[in-house]
């Protein structure tokens, strides 16, 4: 998988001839909409699980818990495990599918597996839309997973593999903006349509998810497939580089071609990437791909992204303005992306990660606070300090989405090299399902028994993960990514677990895999 994906020229590609062109506009498109498509369905399930209408229908007795039972705690009346299943059943769902997106994708081709992934989005959708009980109701959210699970782990890679290795960076950036929009546009068409008559406004909510399904899917089938995989499924490299020509806009692109060529010999070499990342010498590299994802879900995001309403409305806010609410914190976290696109190559990687931890560790331990003085089990919170949880909320996005939102796909696919990066992309994709999947099915127990202790123990877990970035991730700003090595030799920790292993790698780089192909003789055009 992957394959030649992240091979850079010197200085993020400097030696490669080209320009952005038509196809790479298009393809950072469709991967626009498949950002879209994954943040509309992060932020539209919180809105549609706060509406009255919605809950009366499906799940009366967190409708009753919440309409004022006066023996049901504050922090208690949306507890319910049916409701955390509607919610959080996606994501083991889009677990278990990235792992089956994998072999589509390395055998099949990228596009292959976004127009699965977008086809099977759009049939989720229209069960939302129908639904009349439950399992309808679970079906769609499975489904959705299911689409997820294949689009997230073909699109990253079909953007890497078509984007000049310049603008790498900057558009994996965009990718999460994207996401970011999705959760927007959800939480705007949430408020619109709780306002409609007769309580159907739900309805559009979930089928509206089709929209986006649809441009990535009819997109997908007009978007050629990547010189990467022309070259790994058949080594057509005359092929190959008819397309990178077409791609770049020139035709001196005889060294990009090259490296793809030698970055697929290598590849070759690798018969099993899963087996290989265990090796003591990517010791780093897994534990950041597995620590990394883990932190960025305890932080406590997804809780603001599919539970803000409900967790508004649990402080007081009705429902028009729980929603709301949900929209202005999306809006500053837009926001935060944009500058994080701006600044993460300026600033680096490290100073983000530390700022907007301290950020967040202070958000959440503020809000925390206020709740454990003004929120009580019964009774309603002051409106007064219900909006100044929503500020706090808005500093904390803001801190997730200008460093631990963008950067937990960014480190991870720098700091593996080429002979493991598809595994670690692998891993840390599986990883944000399962954590998200374990935050969703457990939040509203956690807010129901440990109440403003919640916010605590999120700032806690925030604690930690700052503390692991300051000792042990080391800073990959404007390296290379083949110079990526030095980093871990040199570091005050890594340096005592991964050893010497040049002698190794010069052994294997001396014997040729079967089946590799050869490289063009052709002076290069540059």
């Amino acid at each position: 998988m992957a394959i030649g994906a992240f091979v850079d020229g010197p200085a993020g590609g400097a030696g490669y001839n080209g320009r952005v062109t038509s196809f790479v506009v298009l393809s950072c498109i469709v991967a626009g909409s498949g950002g879209i498509l994954f943040g509309y369905d992060l932020g539209i399930s919180g809105g549609v699980t706060s509406m009255e209408s919605f809950l009366k229908k499906f799940f009366p007795d967190v409708y009753h818990q919440m309409k004022g039972d006066s023996h049901v705690s504050n922090y208690c009346r949306f507890d319910s495990e049916l409701l955390t299943v509607f919610t959080s059943s996606l994501y083991i769902a889009g677990l278990v599918a990235t792992l089956f997106a994998s072999s589509v994708t390395t055998k099949y081709g990228r596009r292959a597996s976004i127009l699965i992934g977008g086809s099977v989005f759009i049939a989720g959708s229209v069960f939302g839309g129908a639904a009349v009980n439950v399992y309808m109701l679970l079906i769609n959210r499975i489904l959705l997973g299911i689409g997820l699970g294949f689009t997230n782990q073909s699109i990253p890679l079909y953007l890497s593999e078509m984007a000049p290795p310049q603008y790498r960076g900057a558009i994996n950036n965009g990718f999460e903006l994207c996401i970011s929009i999705g959760i927007l546009i959800a939480n705007l068409i949430n408020y619109g349509v709780a306002k409609i008559e007769g309580g159907w406004g739900w309805r559009i909510s979930l089928s509206m998810a089709a929209v986006p399904a649809a441009f990535l899917t009819i997109g997908a089938i007009f978007l050629p497939e990547t010189p990467s995989f022309l070259i790994q499924r058949d080594g057509n490299v005359d092929q190959a580089k008819m397309m990178l020509q077409r791609l770049r806009g020139t035709t001196g692109v005889q060294k990009e071609l090259d490296d793809l060529v030698t970055a697929s010999n290598i590849s070759r070499t690798i018969k099993n990437p899963y087996r290989n990342i265990l090796k003591k010498k990517y010791r780093p590299q897994l534990v950041i791909a597995l620590l990394i994802p883990f932190f960025n879900q305890v932080t406590g995001i997804n809780v603001i992204n599919f539970y803000a309403p409900v967790m508004f409305r649990t402080i007081g806010l009705k429902e028009s303005a729980s929603l709301m609410s949900a929209v202005v914190t999306r809006l500053c976290a837009t926001a935060a992306n944009i500058v994080a696109m701006i600044v993460v190559d300026r600033f680096g990687r490290r100073k983000l990660l530390l700022v907007g931890g301290v950020q967040m560790i202070l958000s959440q331990f503020t809000v925390g606070a206020v709740l454990a003085v003004k929120f009580k089990d019964h009774g309603v919170m002051e409106k007064e300090y219900a909006y100044l949880v929503l500020v706090i909320m808005c500093v904390f996005v803001a801190g997730f989405a200008w460093s631990w939102g963008p950067l937990t796909y960014l480190v991870p696919t720098e700091i593996c090299p080429l002979e493991i990066r598809s595994a670690g992309q692998s891993v840390v994709i599986a990883v944000i399902f399962l954590v998200t999947f374990l935050i969703g099915q457990t939040f509203l127990a956690m807010l129901c028994h440990l109440k403003f202790g919640t916010f605590f123990l999120f700032g806690g877990w925030v604690c930690v993960m700052t503390m692991f970035v300051f000792f042990f991730l080391p800073e990959t700003k404007q390296l290379p990514m083949e110079q990526m090595e030095q980093v871990w030799r040199g570091h005050w920790f890594w340096k005592r677990i991964v050893g010497e292993e040049e002698e190794e790698q010069e052994a294997g780089q001396t014997q040729t895999a079967p089946g590799t192909i050869a490289l063009s003789t052709t002076p290069h055009n540059n």
